[in-house]
């Protein structure tokens, strides 16, 4: 496992040696959104984020799973790898969906992936999962990489992240050790699939709320 420095300078070095379709998987708060975001910042990564393949509300209230939001069966993993294949096909501009933190829902057609995109980076909890249709979302990817940070310091995270967007502190602890742990514990599984795994411990920076 690499341990990233605090200014990440390591990724210089790393990323000659992936391919364009780079995904990055962790458990809930472990980083990926931030280090997607510096990729972007440093070396000029589109990204496009699996949190805009969240089923909406109104379709988890149709399935009974409202209660369970941030779970594998909670996204459309079957579009998420369609939407991926497109972009891997370099088609001219691919739309992808984002996902509006503050209403909690996917906003459809709000990041734009033009086909020349030199690195396309995708983070998401679920990349490496074994069960379907997870394996058709691996497929399009070039590299996985694995992220990991301080288990305390990731449910700090976690419960200051659901209280900043309208839980209160016993919620968002409820939250957290009710759903987010039992995805963590699921995510941490496969962690042996991926092609690279980073200690973000050290990185330096705000964390990004995605």
């Amino acid at each position: 496992m690499l341990r990233l420095s605090p200014d990440g300078h390591e990724l210089a070095d790393l990323l000659p040696a992936v391919g364009r379709m780079l995904g990055l998987t962790g458990a809930p708060g472990a980083g990926k959104s931030t280090l997607a975001a510096l990729l972007a910042a440093r070396h000029g990564a589109t990204v496009v984020p699996m949190d805009g393949f969240h089923l909406a509300d109104v379709e988890l209230e149709r399935r009974g799973l409202r209660d369970r939001k941030g779970a594998p069966e909670t996204f459309d993993a079957a579009g998420y790898a369609a939407l991926l294949r497109r972009v891997r096909d370099r088609e001219d501009l691919v739309l992808a969906p984002a996902f509006e933190r503050g209403l909690e829902q996917p906003l459809a057609g709000a990041l734009p992936v033009p086909g020349d995109a030199a690195l396309v980076v995708t983070e998401g909890n679920y990349l490496l999962l074994p069960e379907q249709p997870w394996p058709r979302v691996r497929a399009q990817l070039d590299d996985v990489w694995h992220v990991v940070v301080d288990d305390e310091l990731r449910l700090e995270r976690l419960v200051a992240r659901h209280v900043r967007f309208g839980k209160t502190p016993d919620e968002a602890r409820a939250w957290v050790e009710r759903v987010d742990q039992s995805n963590a514990l699921r995510v941490e599984a496969a962690a042996g699939r991926a092609d690279l795994l980073l200690d973000l411990t050290d990185l330096a920076g705000p964390v990004v709320e995605q």
